[in-house]
């Protein structure tokens, strides 16, 4: 498989969906992708099994606050030279290249990583989603180790790194994403070919192209969404789809703390009547509760729309009166393992909960 220009608008709807809303808002990204494919041609995108046990892959992303991404405007040449810089910090080429999360503009940076130096990117992620933290990725889970690592700023200033855990690694790379302005490139989880098949989240690429164009087939009112999700994700690696509510935003507010969006939102049905859903997030949103009952938590996704055009929502553009409708989707049994759950389990973010699977709430 190619991707080119034509598919990116797909690529960032889809996207978006499973960023549950984080990830950063893609529309940038998919501003700097389309010119690099404009500028190096399309970018192969492999099946990780395809790939040698021997090669050498990479992930490539952006570390911080997603509201930063806003302001902090990347450019074409970042993506590459931050794994140029990676390459020479290591000595060593790297064969392909892997995306952190494919949610929201982290699914783009990849493609212009990969393009720029002439590489594959692979058709998978270490999340099937966007989670806040880098030791809730498939890949540290799976014992990938994240250094050694290299960090760009958007002064041009390259940062490396070395640690003995994942733990530090996040505490290190977030504290100079906050030095740094709150973004920064990365190039970081170096794996060999045999690592990454054990640890990704496959398929997650092309699989996102083809929700973001149900999704774009389906615009209207998110009434008519349901139907056309859950056929899409019936024969995926995700679980049940389901619709928790429609209504209009009454609150929202969020602060970066810590090199992350936190905060809360509320969303009132429009008649009014019946109990409030709120919200939790932290980059993404990660708890939903009607009336104080959890519907739906992290691991599992949740995600926003746009009520009347079915446009999914990142968390930093949720704002008062927004009429929306809110989803929940299992997430991939990679993340309902122990070993997954002892990071990405509703306690790893504080909330006095455990995780109760998405088919299994009332």
């Amino acid at each position: 498989m190619k991707i080119n220009t034509h598919h990116l608008d797909d690529l960032a709807l889809g996207s978006v969906f499973l960023a549950t809303g984080g990830g950063g808002d893609p529309h940038i990204q998919q501003l700097i992708t389309h010119q690099a494919l404009k500028q190096y041609g399309p970018v192969d995108v492999i099946d990780p099994q395809s790939l040698p046990d021997d090669a050498y892959v990479v992930t490539v992303g952006c570390v911080g606050a997603p509201t930063v991404s806003l302001e902090l405007l990347p450019s074409v040449d970042e993506a590459a030279q931050t794994l140029e810089a990676f390459e020479d910090h290591v000595g060593r080429t790297v064969d392909a290249v892997a995306s952190f999360e494919i949610g929201g503009g982290n699914s783009m940076i990849p493609l212009v990583a990969a393009v720029g130096r002439g590489l594959p990117v692979i058709d998978g992620d270490g999340m099937g989603r966007a989670l806040p933290e880098a030791q809730m990725m498939s890949y540290p889970i799976g014992g990938v180790r994240p250094t050694p690592a290299v960090a760009y700023d958007y002064a041009g200033n390259f940062a490396t790194f070395s640690t003995d855990t994942t733990e530090t690694y996040e505490r290190h790379i977030r504290s100079f994403a906050m030095a740094a302005g709150g973004m920064v490139m990365t190039a970081e989880h170096p794996m060999t070919g045999r690592q990454l098949k054990d640890t990704v989240i496959p398929g997650t690429l092309s699989f996102t192209i083809e929700l973001g164009r149900v999704i774009r087939e389906n615009r209207g009112q998110a009434d008519t969404l349901l139907e056309p999700l859950q056929e899409v994700f019936a024969p995926s690696i995700y679980g049940e789809v389901r619709q928790l509510f429609i209504g209009k935003v009454i609150d929202k507010a969020t602060r970066i703390i810590g090199g992350y969006d936190i905060g809360e939102a509320t969303i009132e049905a429009f008649d009014g009547e019946g109990p409030n859903l709120a919200l939790n997030i932290k980059n993404e949103f990660l708890l939903a509760k009607l009336g104080g009952r959890v519907v739906a938590s992290v691991p599992d996704l949740i995600v926003i729309v746009d009520y009347e055009t079915s446009t999914p929502i990142n968390a930093e553009r949720l704002r008062y009166g927004h009429r929306v409708a809110v989803f929940a989707i299992g997430c991939p049994n990679f993340y309902r393992s122990e070993a997954a759950l002892k990071v990405v389990a509703p306690r790893c973010f504080g909330f006095d909960i455990d995780y109760v699977p998405l088919e299994k709430l009332s």
